[in-house]
């Protein structure tokens, strides 16, 4: 698929890397829906953007609010080309640990957003997408790019909640990509390893630079824009269809 003209719903496009995809897919030519749960942050940011840039307020867990946020994309932009979902949370709390339990309350709301609420993108995008006409040869109609995470093969202690929604993630690629085969319409997962994100941001600087240097090659935390490029790729290149990609650097997380 072409990226230029095309219009694109990112979910978590208000920062981190949503925000660093909205702003490359734009640069590319493409039109882009924001939908993010921060308004300030997500109007601002579309306002940078200019016209090839909405906001839409937006819950991914709501069905409501998923849905209005693709209509206000088919309203402005004629058609949605594709959805990259980029909208999550990180929790961190031990099976057992010294306060008790792991509080069922956080592992159902990492669930919740992570899982449920980039399925509810996925299923209500690809409605919308398998209403366009075939864009090239092949018959593709859309692409649609979840974001996991390497937790879901090397989860690290206190990690269970995310592994899991992450992991969740990678198993529902492959099945999803076969549902949508014949709408045209290829369904792909990224897991990414550890980036430089809002999610780090707390870290001291010393932290930092300790985990880029478990990093093999380049010994380097990942950056929004290294994400953004993957994205692209995986946009043009219409082989590419249910499959999970490492972007980490050849990192393997030891257990802390």
């Amino acid at each position: 698929m072409k990226i230029r003209e095309k219009t694109f719903l990112v979910s978590g496009g208000a920062s981190g890397l949503g925000e660093g995809t909205a702003r490359l897919l734009v640069e590319r030519g493409a039109n882009i829906l924001i939908a993010d749960i921060n308004q300030p942050l997500g109007a601002r940011g579309s306002a940078s953007l200019g016209e090839s840039a909405l906001f839409c307020e937006t819950d991914v867990r709501d069905e409501k609010a998923v849905q209005c946020a693709i209509d206000m994309a088919l309203e402005h932009f004629g058609a949605l080309h594709g959805a990259i979902n980029c909208a999550g949370i990180a929790s961190g709390e031990r099976t057992l640990g010294r306060k008790g339990p792991h509080r069922l309350s956080t592992f159902a709301a990492t669930i919740e957003i992570n899982v449920f609420g980039t399925f509810n993108v996925i299923r209500l995008a690809a409605a919308a997408m398998a209403q366009n006409e075939p864009l090239n040869a092949s018959g593709e109609r859309g692409i649609i790019i979840n974001t996991s995470s390497i937790a879901a093969y090397d989860g690290q202690i206190g990690q269970a909640a995310y592994a899991a929604s992450k992991g969740a993630i990678v198993g529902m690629t492959l099945p999803i990509a076969r549902d949508l085969a014949a709408n045209g319409i290829r369904n792909m997962t990224i897991a990414p390893g550890i980036f430089d994100t809002p999610l780090l941001a707390g870290m001291s600087e010393e932290i930092r630079q300790s985990l880029a240097k478990q990093i093999p090659f380049p010994s380097r935390l990942g950056t929004p824009a290294d994400y953004a490029l993957l994205v692209t790729h995986i946009i043009e290149n219409e082989l590419l269809n249910g499959e999970v990609i490492r972007l980490d650097g050849a990192i393997r997380l030891a257990p802390r």
